[in-house]
């Protein structure tokens, strides 16, 4: 009875360990963004005046 659960557990452990284990793939990191060109620095932006814009999306077509 002992070698009846015994020869099939061994040659289980020996499956697992023959399986083929997956390759770790690392993934490059993005490039970091290219600064633009150079040029003169642009005119400082000018404060609200209190105004608020609601920009609304155009509704969408409805669907069948």
């Amino acid at each position: 009875m002992k070698f009846s659960i015994l020869i099939p557990a061994l040659f289980a452990a020996l499956v697992l360990v023959a399986c083929d284990r997956p390759a770790v793939v690392t993934v490059p990191a993005a490039p970091a963004a290219a600064p633009g060109p150079a040029g003169p620095q642009g005119e400082p932006g000018k404060t609200g005046e209190g105004t608020t814009v609601i920009v609304v999306p155009p509704a969408s077509a409805p669907s069948n």
